[in-house]
């Protein structure tokens, strides 16, 4: 904007034009046409505002709400935009219906905030489109009712809101409130991945992984487990490292593995722990260590991994990379047999077989090993069945 113009604005605004009032808010905000002062933007904005002009109460309930150029005022925000709101705003709002929902500024009030979310949604405002999703999907302020959620998350996921598209991706993975389709799961995955989302990356990676929905393609996914693994997704850092360990998707790199395990386990991905363990066990992708295998099966097995649980019995059982210690075996063995690993009741029944850690008794020993056959029987069973 020119000075010759601003000036004629100026003197509009002068005069008690609201509208030019406004204007001359969004000027002093932007720096268009004079300096930036944010103090003066919000001086006119709220000149504007009690002359009633629907989008200088926004902006002025936006400065209080904010708090970064005027002190933040809730009750001050929520009442500018109430008025907003009133003359239709839908901006304002979904905005009004967030205080209500949070409480801030007004009393909290469920059913007030779906009441603004829904006038708000109604307009295609895409906040309140997924948060009105979100209070009927929850039975929030409104009564329970999935086809009204999926309704609203279907029109806020069409508009991009990625939040919707994950959410639409899991329900339709899980069959939650619609019918399961693992292709409508991955259309919203993709879509929200394609905007940087972690966990819909992570997400497409295993239904490319699994099959689910689309040809099982190792290629794809490691390419999205990538994705979501370089932003830092603990689940995609320790899938990518089983793919890197198998070769699958990927040429067959035991340390790149155990590089994608690391990044996962320290920051307590459990399965990414016990697969590190058994990295150190092995010497796979690293130098071989009992010591660092005990550390990462128990931080792994307090967690309650059955897995390192059963791995870190046999290592006080045999005492690698810690002192043999019967008892300490038993324990962490019956710890992951009462969860069904078979490895770890067969390791049980030998206990009680052989006295060692426990008194002996043949009835136990028997009882745990029936237990791991028949967990042996399935699986040939399962596989029969699949032939």
């Amino acid at each position: 904007m020119l000075q010759a113009e601003f000036s004629v604005l100026y003197e509009k605004a002068m005069q008690g034009d609201a509208a030019a009032q406004k204007r001359l808010g969004d000027c002093y905000f932007s720096g268009n046409g004079t300096e930036q002062h944010y103090i003066k933007a919000a001086y006119w904005y709220e000149v504007a505002a009690e002359q009633g002009n629907a989008d200088a109460q926004k902006c002025i309930g936006d400065m209080y709400n904010a708090g970064n150029v005027i002190v933040r005022d809730c009750k001050k925000a929520a009442y500018w935009y109430e008025k907003a709101a009133e003359q239709g705003n839908a901006y304002a709002q979904n905005s009004l219906g967030n205080f209500y929902y949070k409480g801030e500024g007004v009393a909290q009030d469920y059913e007030k905030a779906v009441h603004w979310y829904e006038k708000a949604a109604e307009q295609g405002e895409t906040g309140a489109l997924y948060r009105l999703a979100d209070c009927y999907g929850n039975g929030v302020g409104v009564e329970q009712d999935f086809a009204k959620a999926l309704k609203w998350y279907e029109k806020a996921a069409e508009q991009g809101d990625v939040n919707a598209q994950i959410i639409l991706g899991n329900r339709y993975k899980t069959g939650k409130g619609v019918a399961q389709d693992y292709k409508e799961a991955i259309k919203w995955f993709t879509k929200a991945a394609e905007q940087g989302s972690v966990s819909a990356q992570f997400n497409l990676g295993q239904c490319f992984y699994n099959g689910k929905g689309a040809n099982r393609d190792y290629k794809k996914a490691v390419y999205w487990y990538e994705k979501a693994a370089n932003q830092g997704y603990i689940d995609a850092q320790n899938s990518l490292g089983m793919c890197y360990g198998l070769g699958q998707g990927v040429a067959h790199d035991t340390k790149k593995a155990a590089y994608w395990y690391e990044r996962a386990a320290v920051q307590g991905q459990v399965e990414a722990q016990y697969n590190l363990g058994l990295c150190y066990d092995l010497g796979n992708g690293v130098a071989q260590d009992a010591k660092k295998a005990v550390y990462w099966y128990e931080r792994a097995a307090v967690q309650g991994n059955a897995d390192a649980q059963n791995r870190l019995g046999l290592c006080y059982d045999f005492g690698k990379g810690v002192l043999q210690d019967y008892n300490r075996a038993v324990y962490w063995y019956e710890k992951a047999a009462v969860q069904g690993n078979a490895e770890a009741q067969n390791n049980l029944g030998f206990c009680y077989d052989f006295g060692k850690g426990v008194a002996k008794d043949y009835k136990k020993a028997v009882y745990w090993h029936e237990k791991a056959l028949a967990q042996s029987e399935d699986t040939t069973q399962g596989n029969k069945k699949r032939r």
